[in-house]
């Protein structure tokens, strides 16, 4: 069964080509990060326009990649949601016009499963069953996942996701957006004992997440500096330090409590900020301590695009072969709970 992925939930155009016997044959990605850079995060009335202007050739580019036509795809898989519903509308109509005029069904996938399944793309996959930490700009989730489509959701931010931390703690040290690359990477050049901030719900006897006390700490603590004088080079890796080992303390810790919980010894780590070296390091020195595997997904993969899109669809519909019967009309989801697909 060959498989089109079409993934336009925020700020990236993603399209694929995966094969149910093949794996991935061909997969493109446009980023609108420097479009996007100036306003210090994401537009979504440019993102919807600059996704319509970027999903047909990126199709017509993976199509060439692996040689075959859009008549030689088996159904068209596409992020519903969640995700901004413009841009969700350009890839989800897409998708469904090209089943329409070809007589293809369309594979509705729900963005976070995409992410989810992702590591399966990996030299090295996780064989199911595994808890999965979904960490991203705009979600933290802790999931047991028994099988595709079989997902229980243990824990959850409360507030800011750990991307959407990263993101504001740059914009207060003045970093470029994205911000979760420039504080990992200023993180590296800080002292890791000149500030201490808490570890949010660290002991909260839950496997829920809050980072928006985090965030304030970093303001505090730069607003406490500035009162004085411009923030140094040096203070703000310090800041940006005592940030990323605050975050990486609470999200490896609560991952290593949902593995115990669930009597589990897989780990699938998925969404953007699943590309952090401090937070990865962290999670492979506790695998190894604590006898568990961890899975990533390549990391070309950890940012959204349409190779997970496309394995996720080919999953489903052989798990459910109702969905390539889905010729109908469509509607996008931008608020979607993961864990009410099961």
């Amino acid at each position: 069964m060959l498989i089109l992925g079409i993934e336009s939930s925020c700020d990236e155009t993603g399209v694929a080509l995966y094969d149910s016997q093949r794996g991935l044959l061909a997969h493109a990605l446009h980023s609108q990060i420097d479009m996007h850079v100036a306003y210090g995060g994401v537009v979504p009335e440019l993102a919807s326009r600059d996704h319509i202007q970027r999903v047909l050739p990126l199709t017509t580019e993976v199509l060439t990649q692996a040689s075959v036509t859009l008549n030689d795809v088996d159904a068209i898989a596409c992020t519903t949601g969640p995700g901004l519903a413009g841009a969700l509308l350009v890839g989800t109509a897409c998708a469904h016009a090209i089943g329409f005029a070809l007589n293809k069904p369309v594979i509705p996938v729900h963005h976070l499963e995409g992410h989810l399944l992702s590591p399966l793309l990996s030299a090295n996959p996780p064989a199911f069953p595994f808890i999965a930490l979904l960490v991203s700009g705009g979600h933290t989730q802790l999931m047991r996942v028994d099988d595709v489509g079989q997902y229980t959701l243990l824990g959850e931010t409360l507030d800011d996701a750990a991307g959407e931390a990263f993101d504001k703690t740059a914009k207060v040290l003045g970093l470029s957006y994205p911000g979760g690359p420039a504080v990992s990477q200023l993180a590296e050049q800080g002292d890791p004992e000149r500030f201490k901030f808490g570890r949010p719900m660290l002991h909260s006897g839950d496997l829920d997440f809050s980072f928006a006390g985090l965030k304030t700490a970093v303001l505090t603590q730069a607003k406490k500096l500035q009162a004085t004088h411009p923030l140094t080079e040096q203070e703000k890796a310090d800041i940006a330090r005592a940030f990323v080992e605050s975050a990486v303390d609470v999200l490896s810790k609560k991952c290593l409590t949902a593995l115990k919980d669930n009597h589990m010894n897989r780990l699938v780590v998925a969404g953007g900020v699943g590309a952090n070296s401090q937070l990865r390091e962290r999670l492979n020195e506790l695998a190894q301590k604590h006898k568990f595997h961890v899975h990533y997904p390549e990391l070309h993969l950890c940012t959204d695009n349409g190779a997970m899109i496309a394995l996720a669809g080919c999953l489903s519909a052989t798990r459910d072969k109702s969905l390539l019967n889905q010729h109908d009309s469509f509607t996008v989801k931008p608020r979607w709970s993961l864990h009410s697909t099961s």
